[in-house]
């Protein structure tokens, strides 16, 4: 197994800063390839059928949950002077960036098969350039520290400036670019798109700058001949069998159906179910970030406090509750009707628990993964991390692909309109879509929460994997 360099300085200030900074351009690519955002450009401003959108959004998910496993595979073998994860750092950054230029540029009045085809490709690019930087740079959690709370506050750092990209995005999205036109009005897409690419690569370069530096104190492939197919195979079977990660993995499966139906039609439901603006609605993303961002500071406490498995059920399961609740009362008639002042600070207000307790129990899990690094290479002998990783991200996202169709399919089977104004929509077709996908996607959530009670690596078990390392020879210091 491969080690690392004698005396690494400690992690300080900058570098968790720099480490989380380059979680911006996922926050940005998970904003702007949300299939809410994706079904309303393409399918209301574009003209593309809900079906055809959700099918291309679909198969760009399978392509590059493909993929994953290859990037991750490959960076944790790379051997070079920029260390294991750099190299595809850094070449992923200016495409990710040009392809999501792109997306929201398209190139003159498509329409039919060219449509499609299109959407498939800007799709699967801003993917698969997304995935090739997001996976090796996520990866650096596991290698910059062994600390079981360390990571912990790592991926808080992360998700801060994740939400950052993503809240911030939808927020200049909804409150200056469409503010005065709205939903339909397409130019507005572009110009937010070419100032949101120009972010990611600031954000994402000085991450990458700044972890370089890290280069030398992190672990090492081993030093081995090119596997064969089969050693691959193995390999990857060997490192994939674990308890944990099956239950992470499962509980991702089922919660990317979940969430990919809901913010499917999230704007759907903001300017036909509640009937508000973009300008009203555009204050909901900046309000639940506040909620994210409360998370980012009170994950790392609540996992001092209560461990992580206990922490990150209680709260998806409370965020489960808080995320159907606006909804089920609706339709329930306790809610005031549309136009009311409370409208909008009760979503407000639900959004900002909701995301803080989502976002919360994310940083969690995600630390999660990295604990399960260890564990996989004391049964393995393999330092597995971006395969891990990918791993974790790629099953939410294939899913998430079934989510896109099943959002086409809903909007298919309440006949909802193209090019639909805000108050045009009849209120039959809009509560009939309500009561179709709610009692689904709550019932997919209690699923994911079922899942997540088979995983098995506390505090204790951490520390036992370490010290097996250590015998092993392997030299994971602690900032």
């Amino acid at each position: 197994m491969g080690g690392r360099s004698e005396g690494p300085p400690p992690l300080g200030v900058g570098t968790r800063l720099g480490f989380g900074s380059g979680a911006f351009l996922n926050g940005v690519a998970q904003t702007g390839l949300s299939a809410g955002l994706i079904q309303i450009y393409f399918n209301q401003v574009l003209g593309a059928p809900p079906l055809l959108v959700g099918q291309a959004i679909m198969a760009s998910l399978v392509i590059d949950a493909l993929a994953d496993p290859i990037i991750g595979m490959s960076s944790d073998r790379t051997r070079s002077r920029m260390g294991r994860r750099h190299p595809y750092i850094f070449m992923a950054i200016l495409p990710a960036a040009l392809g999501f230029f792109i997306l929201f540029n398209p190139p003159g009045e498509l329409r039919g098969p060219a449509l499609f085809g299109f959407t498939l490709a800007a799709l699967t690019v801003v993917r698969l350039s997304a995935s090739l930087y997001e996976i090796p740079s996520n990866a650096l959690t596991a290698e910059l520290t062994s600390d079981y709370g360390g990571r912990t506050r790592l991926q808080s750092y992360r998700w801060f400036f994740g939400v950052i990209g993503g809240a911030g995005g939808s927020m200049l999205l909804n409150l200056v670019f469409l503010r005065r036109n709205g939903v339909l009005y397409r130019p507005g897409y572009g110009h937010w798109a070419a100032l949101m690419a120009g972010g990611c690569v600031i954000f994402a370069g000085v991450s990458a700058l700044t972890t370089l530096r890290r280069v030398p104190y992190l672990p090492r492939p081993q030093a081995r001949l090119k596997p064969s197919l089969r050693e691959t195979v193995v390999e990857l079977r060997r490192t994939l069998a674990n308890r944990s990660l099956a239950a992470l993995m499962t509980a991702g499966f089922l919660s990317g159906i979940s969430q990919s139906i809901t913010l499917g039609l999230s704007v759907y439901m903001y300017n036909h179910f509640w009937e508000l603006a973009p300008r009203q609605y555009g204050w909901l993303a900046p309000l639940h970030a506040l909620g994210s961002i409360a998370a980012v500071f009170a994950a790392p406490l609540l996992v001092k406090t209560f461990g992580k498995k206990p922490a990150m059920l209680t709260l998806f399961t409370l965020a489960v509750l808080t995320q159907a609740g606006p909804v089920f009362l609706r339709l329930v008639g306790i809610l005031p009707p549309n136009g009311s002042p409370w409208i909008l600070p009760l979503l407000a207000g639900d959004g900002f628990v909701t995301s803080g307790l989502g976002v919360a129990g994310y940083i969690i899990a995600a630390s999660m993964v990295a604990d399960i690094v260890d564990d996989a290479a004391v049964r393995s002998g393999v330092r597995s991390e971006g395969l891990l990783y990918a791993a974790y991200g790629l099953l939410p996202k294939a899913t998430a692909g079934v989510g896109a169709v099943i959002t086409g399919l809903l909007l298919t089977l309440v006949h909802f309109p193209a090019h639909a104004v805000r108050g045009t929509v009849d209120p039959a077709i809009m509560h009939r879509l309500a009561t179709l996908y709610l009692p689904f996607t709550f019932f997919i959530s209690l699923c994911s929460l079922a899942s997540l009670t088979l995983y098995r690596i506390d505090k204790g078990a951490h520390e036992r994997n370490l010290s097996l390392l250590l015998e092993d020879t392997v030299l994971d210091a602690s900032p």
